[in-house]
């Protein structure tokens, strides 16, 4: 359960014990009822194993950058309350080795007291690959930030503003505070004017710490960088040290389309740069966005693992920009109340929209998933489709991964072995399909196990929370 829901939760509680107090206690309720699997998709012990394929649907516009399939969790929904899986996936056209975008860029990097030492020394040289790597059709600006933010304008990447931006990047030194919402803001500012040249403006930002002045509150920060992106900005978001919040770091990247990094070694960053250059000139669809339309019956979307919200009656969830041959793949969970008996029944109309990059134009594309009502459970289960119930189960089972990392980073070893406990059972359900994630929960026990203080525990909860990503279908970390 997460924050927010927790303190819905609280209030709700608060609110309901000042409207009983002075009353006589109300009569003892009636006994909850047993839950069970109303999906039919995770496996119990006495199923055979499932054997149906359902036919994926697709939705391709002609010449357009991203094929998008999907599929439900099986054929059939029954009557009455029920749950069933959708599964959809994006693929990226494969990437034209001819052709190279020509980008514009922002370098934000933090020069806060903090890091003062190695990682401002590992910080200056991976810039200075990257501002080597960069050709003349590029353009850079360069922001570094600690209580104040400095902008180095925009330029092209001509022998003159290569020399000079070099010699800015030797002499940063650490100071101050760490100032995230004024730097994004710069960056923006600073690409703004180059965005009518340039079909891919990207600013890359780079902290080892929380910030402590400007905006300091995570949802401030998201709705930011959801509004810069909406303004054409990509934004990615590296954690380097063993300070950082990730988070905040993985918050702000997925709502400003681009990649977030968590960086124990600062040795690395070089790498990670030149990554993240690639993945800027090779981009072949921008500013992404899944819109998902459901029927009165579907009572309840959960997009399992990834930033959503709702527009009136449309939930929008923002994908990260798409270089060639890259996918993304989206799990939903539909919690259903169908009253008729029989009959077809749309359970979600998913349309893609984005910006195709060599076209230079807005595309959208769609593709509807419907399944046959049905009284009869047995039904349900004999057509219950083997791909998605491997996907479905996989979502299931990270949710737990990505609880227990909470756990860890709050200290409470217990609990996060519990749900790691909980995780392994899940997955085991589909053991043979999952093992690759069974693996990982057994590393993460035995991490966890071993850790001797509380230093170990946090870097166990960083790795969790980077498989987990991974495993919920997402290939924009480092």
């Amino acid at each position: 359960m997460n924050r927010s829901l927790l303190l819905v939760a609280a209030t709700g509680a608060l609110a309901v014990g000042a409207l009983l107090l002075g009353k006589p206690p109300p009569p003892p309720a009636p006994p909850a009822p047993v839950v069970t699997d109303t999906s039919h998709t995770v496996r119990r012990p006495e199923d055979p194993p499932a054997v149906h394929t359902l036919p994926r649907v697709s939705a391709e516009p002609a010449g357009g950058a991203v094929t998008m399939y999907g599929k439900l969790s099986g054929g059939y929904v029954q009557t009455g309350p029920s749950e069933a899986f959708a599964w959809l996936e994006l693929q990226a056209r494969p990437p034209d080795a001819q052709q190279r975008v020509p980008v514009s860029l922002a370098l934000v990097l933090d020069r806060s007291g903090s890091m003062a030492g190695r990682k401002l020394e590992d910080a200056r040289h991976a810039a200075r690959e990257l501002v080597m790597r960069l050709t003349p059709e590029d353009r850079l600006a360069f922001i570094d930030y600690g209580t104040d933010v400095r902008v180095h304008h925009s330029r092209k990447m001509t022998p003159e503003a290569r020399e000079e931006l070099l010699s800015l990047i030797a002499s940063l030194s650490g100071d101050g505070s760490t100032n995230i919402s004024g730097a994004l803001e710069a960056a923006t500012e600073a690409l703004r004017p180059h965005m009518h040249e340039y079909r891919v403006s990207r600013a890359i930002m780079l902290s080892d710490g929380q910030p402590t002045t400007g905006l300091t509150n995570d949802s401030d920060l998201f709705q930011q960088a959801h509004r810069l992106r909406r303004d054409g900005v990509t934004i990615s978001a590296l954690g380097v040290g063993r300070d950082y919040q990730e988070l905040l770091m993985r918050g702000i990247a997925e709502q400003g389309g681009g990649f977030s990094g968590f960086i124990d070694d600062s040795s690395r960053l070089a790498e990670v740069f030149a990554r993240e250059l690639d993945q800027a000139t090779s981009t072949v669809a921008r500013q992404l966005e899944l819109r998902l339309d459901v029927p009165p019956e579907v009572q309840h979307v959960d997009v399992m693992g990834m930033a959503s919200y709702r527009e009136g009656n449309v939930l929008k969830v923002p994908l990260y920009d798409l270089a060639g041959s890259q996918t993304v793949r989206v799990v939903t969970k539909l919690t259903l109340k169908t009253e008729q008996t029989a009959g077809t029944l749309a359970l979600v109309n998913a349309r893609l929209h984005y910006v195709d990059v060599v076209r230079d134009m807005p595309i959208e594309t769609g593709l509807q998933l419907s399944a046959q009502v049905t009284n009869d459970m047995e039904r349900v289960r004999a057509h219950l489709d083997k791909e998605v119930r491997v996907h479905a189960t996989r979502a299931l089972g990270t949710q737990q991964m990505v609880a227990a990392a909470e756990e860890m980073k709050l200290g409470n070893k217990a609990k996060a072995r519990s749900l790691l406990d909980n995780a392994r059972t899940i997955f085991g359900t589909s053991a043979d399909a999952l093992s690759g994630e069974l693996a990982d929960v057994h590393s993460s026990q035995a991490a966890l196990q071993g850790a001797a203080n509380a230093e170990q525990e946090q870097a166990e909860s960083r790795n969790l929370l980077k498989k987990s990503i991974r495993n919920f279908g997402q290939n924009n970390t480092y």
